[in-house]
């Protein structure tokens, strides 16, 4: 539908990949670093600000050949199904008595061919204490050119600061936090999308545009997804410039409402 209001062939907002915006720049270029002395990284942030996006831009570092990286996006991991989805992009043929080993060997392998390794993991504040502390242990014996990368919520370090954990905490050598974005990036990041789908900056109107900056809230999530559903409801009248009169009926969706909100709702 937006396509054919706008005559367009890329769906702005949902461009694949999605471009990286400054702080996920400057974070990926510290993220490069570390791997090259055994790193073991921390990248923090609350929903919707930018994890995602970074994690699945580092993934594609193993289409090149100086990388190889395993990304673990399931949640409620245990130690050994990491262990496991390691074997497996090592492409190991090996038994679970001998699998540590075999992995250790495998990474002095990747160090051999002049590769670096990447080893993320999604949702980690859901990780039991025990499983990082195993994992620290196996990655301690693996060589240079490495890096442990941790996404999770802000409570992942409140975790770790805990007393118990400082010998986890202590390895440590890079961490980052992903911050909500001020109204101007947000302004950016709205013109960078149309400007990639060639549709005019002016396709939001001022008003609308500063809506949707409000509601978001710093929110990169929000925004890509309430400047998307203001486009639908643009192109479900088949106009061609969003006013704050679209950027409002998608804002009466139960889900773009708050807790309060939804309350008083009901009692009506």
């Amino acid at each position: 539908m937006i396509n054919a209001i706008w005559g367009i062939t890329q769906l702005p907002f949902k461009r694949d990949p999605t471009a990286l915006l400054k702080q996920q720049q400057d974070i990926t270029g510290f993220i490069k670093i570390h791997a090259l002395q055994g790193g073991f990284s921390v990248i923090l942030g609350q929903p919707g600000v930018g994890k995602t996006v970074l994690r699945e831009h580092i993934e594609r570092f193993d289409a090149t050949r100086e990388c190889t990286v395993v990304s673990c996006s399931r949640t409620l991991h245990t130690y050994r199904q990491i262990a496991w989805q390691l074997a497996d992009a090592f492409k190991l043929d090996c038994v679970d008595k001998t699998i540590e080993k075999d992995l250790i060997q495998a990474a002095f392998e990747q160090v051999k061919a002049r590769k670096t390794l990447y080893i993320l993991i999604d949702e980690a504040h859901l990780l039991e204490i025990a499983v990082l502390r195993k994992l620290r242990l196996l990655f301690e014996r693996f060589p240079r050119n490495h890096n442990l990368i941790l996404f999770g919520q802000p409570e992942l370090l409140h975790s770790l600061c805990l007393s118990a954990n400082q010998d986890i905490k202590s390895r440590i050598t890079y961490s980052a936090t992903l911050k909500p974005l001020n109204d101007e990036d947000l302004q950016s990041y709205i013109t960078g999308e149309l400007e990639a789908a060639k549709m005019g900056i002016h396709t939001f109107d001022e008003a609308a545009t500063a809506l949707i900056i409000r509601c978001v809230e710093g929110n990169l999530r929000l925004c890509r997804n309430l400047c998307l559903a203001s486009l639908i409801e643009a192109a479900r009248e088949t106009q061609k410039i969003v006013t704050i009169t679209h950027v409002n009926h998608a804002l009466v969706q139960p889900h773009w409402r708050s807790h309060d909100q939804l309350i008083k709702q009901q009692a009506h």
